[in-house]
């Protein structure tokens, strides 16, 4: 098989991958399998709303009264023209003055509903910057000063969100207080570690600890962290009327990736192991699995690696960083190759959803006058990659499962 089709295969896997896990299909099945007959009144919030909010309505139709869709700038673009609701574009990963615009329309919106109609809460990651109402105290400069040093600390998104709890009127449960009495359905595709449904939007309706424990914070966080109001208790009544479910996962991505590579001829290894931390780091790691492996073994990872910001940084995100790394340990070798990308179709601020690096990326880049290495450090894959023809682009994708990295060691071009 040439380098070209390996190449296009590791593209369709992931393809494949991402259709499994896409937010329409999932919550219309879910609610199929589980069919719902009060009168609904839908909330779908994060990178994926657009896409189970439709789900929602093939399989409910009239039977919803009224809805609020709240997702990131650009991902309402698809549907939002034949739309019946309500829908707000707000900022991520930086949340924005819309971001509040949205947590005011959530609260009026709930307040609306009827205490005997059912709600139906859709969540998917990037829910935390995409809808806020903040303490008294707490301004928007406040806020996004505080999301920008936790998107450069190198923090993972379980103390990240542990700090946007403390700093909210809704997460940590809060909105559960809001919503009460009325029931709650919520179904969330999961984009942490775990399925911790107290992470997943840093946990709208979900109990958990508010304290921020591990971080060490700035004392300007630290001063806005010390304001926040109490949670409700892990006991309150509040959280007796929310039934809440995960309804697509990385490992059901994973699988379905498997399946499909398996249909390609490939040998498939599917790591249990959750790639985090360092995102340099896990690419060198990843790199040397590859290159200790028999050619035709195609292995699959998933996780969220962290990156620690330069003082200037420049285009990228975490799965272009991690790939960088591994071009560089990878370089002289060929017959190697890794994608790795945010499966939201989003790798950090920009629009590419992360990198398909092989043995000659280093070589393909550097010939444009650009230094591999350099460029790792100063969190500048991305102008690298595009130099070296390596970044992948999918747009929206209707899901949010973490990152994936599809790996593959073949015999020859």
């Amino acid at each position: 098989m040439m380098y070209s089709q390996h190449r296009q295969n590791l593209l369709d896997i992931f393809s494949a991958a991402l259709k499994s896990v896409h937010g329409r299909d999932r919550v219309r099945d879910a609610i199929k399998n589980d069919p719902i007959t009060l009168p609904t009144h839908l909330i779908a919030i994060g990178k994926a709303a657009m896409a189970m909010a439709q789900g929602a309505l093939d399989a409910l139709d009239s039977n919803i009264v009224d809805g609020l869709v709240i997702t990131k700038v650009a991902y309402a673009q698809e549907l939002a023209q034949n739309f019946p609701w309500t829908t707000i574009e707000a900022g991520h990963p930086l949340p924005d003055k819309n971001s509040l615009v949205a947590g005011d329309a959530l609260l009026a919106f709930v307040e609306s509903i009827p205490k005997n109609h059912l709600v139906l809460l859709l969540l998917s990651g990037g829910a935390s910057a995409l809808v806020e109402r903040l303490p008294a105290g707490v301004e928007l400069d406040d806020w996004v000063k505080a999301n920008q040093w936790l998107l450069a600390s190198g923090l993972d998104i379980y103390s990240c969100n542990q700090v946007r709890k403390a700093l909210s009127l809704i997460k940590g449960g809060r909105l559960a207080e809001v919503l009460y009495p009325r029931s709650v359905r919520c179904l969330a595709i999961s984009d942490v570690k775990g399925d911790d449904l107290s992470v997943v939007g840093s946990g709208l309706v979900v109990p958990g600890s508010r304290r921020v424990k591990s971080a060490k914070l700035p004392p300007f966080l630290e001063a806005l962290v010390s304001k926040a109001p109490p949670a409700p208790d892990l006991g309150a009544a509040c959280f007796e009327r929310i039934d809440a479910h995960v309804i697509a996962n990385l490992g059901d991505a994973k699988q379905a990736a498997k399946r499909v590579a398996q249909g390609l001829g490939y040998d498939v290894i599917v790591h249990d192991a959750f790639v985090e931390g360092d995102a340099a780091d896990a690419g060198t790691t990843l790199a040397s699995v590859l290159l200790n492996e028999s050619a035709g073994v195609l292995h699959l990872w998933g996780g969220e690696t962290t990156v620690t910001l330069s003082k200037d940084p420049g285009r990228g995100g975490r799965s272009q960083h991690l790939g960088l790394a591994a071009a560089i340990t990878l370089q002289g070798q060929p017959a190697v190759m890794l994608l790795a990308a945010g499966t939201d179709g989003s790798d950090g601020p920009g629009k590419d959803a992360g990198s398909l690096v092989d043995g000659e990326t280093v070589k393909r880049g550097e010939t444009v006058g650009l230094n591999a290495l350099s460029c790792l450090q100063a969190t500048d894959s991305g102008r690298f990659l595009e130099a070296s023809g390596d970044l992948i682009s999918t747009g929206p994708t209707g899901t949010n499962v973490m990152d994936m990295m599809i790996g593959l060691r073949f015999s020859s071009y």
